[in-house]
């Protein structure tokens, strides 16, 4: 009998069954462009939809679901800062960004009955409940999604940082970052039709590479708590379900494995 989900690398939580998750808890890391589609700016309702839609088929699969969404679909902080605003202030906005787009996120999943609470790491008890570790944790074992907003609540610190940061907290068996391409290539595939894609690497061929996987501060992080990388394309339909469900599809980074 063949078993779905075993990886070279595997993360905490790992489950060896067939046809079922390979983790039981994820943190996932959206752009915020992948909620603007082709508009340029601001936010797609159907590119909401149709996450929200996909974030619902893999609840129901078991999986704990964490998110951490960008916001330079709304603003980026450090585009601002290398336009002369100042970097804190720039930042600060960015952080306010993300906000917006897991506002509208949560309410698309609520649309779809999928519980969902949204956590900040900037207070603002009006819109959303203060990020606190116990907390986050209760609500994903009640069956929540739990979007994380804010950024980590200070300058200087990328949102992939902040779902690095998030993941370990949290205790997710991986992180997995969706994008607009197949995986991990070692150029840019739209602008290289001859890139070559890689099926798994390493953090320090990753750190050594300066791969465009996530910031440095990211994947050092992972690589220090043994935390895998998956990385999608998240535009192709059932992609996320396939790949909870071990499926060889994007790019893995993990510890290099010995011969």
């Amino acid at each position: 009998m063949q078993l779905l989900g075993i990886l070279a690398c595997p993360g905490r939580g790992l489950i060896l069954s067939k046809a079922k998750p390979v983790y039981k808890r994820i943190l996932l890391k959206l752009s915020g462009e992948a909620l603007m589609g082709q508009q340029g700016l601001g936010i797609d309702p159907q590119i909401v939809s149709d996450i929200a839609v996909e974030l619902r088929d893999v609840k129901e699969s078991g999986v704990e679901i964490g998110i951490v969404i960008g916001g330079g679909n709304i603003f980026r902080g450090l585009s601002a800062s290398a336009r002369g605003m100042d970097r804190v202030s720039a930042d600060n906005m960015g952080m306010l960004a993300t906000v917006i787009n897991a506002m509208a996120l949560e309410d698309y999943l609520e649309r779809n009955n999928v519980h969902t609470r949204v956590m900040t790491a900037i207070k603002m008890e009006r819109l959303a409940e203060l990020f606190i570790r116990r907390k986050a944790i209760g609500h994903l074992k009640k069956g929540r999604i739990v979007i994380f907003a804010g950024g980590t609540g200070n300058p200087y610190f990328t949102t992939d940082t902040a779902a690095a940061l998030r993941a370990i907290e949290i205790g997710a068996d991986a992180i997995i970052k969706g994008t607009k391409v197949d995986g991990v290539y070692d150029s840019d595939p739209v602008e290289n039709p001859g890139a070559k894609m890689y099926k798994q690497l390493s953090y320090l061929d990753v750190l050594n590479d300066r791969l465009k996987v996530m910031d440095s501060t990211a994947v050092t992080l992972c690589m220090e708590n043994n935390l895998p990388i998956l990385v999608y394309n998240m535009k192709k339909k059932d992609n996320l379900k396939n790949l909870i469900l071990g499926k060889p599809i994007g790019t893995k980074v993990c510890e290099a494995q010995n011969d």
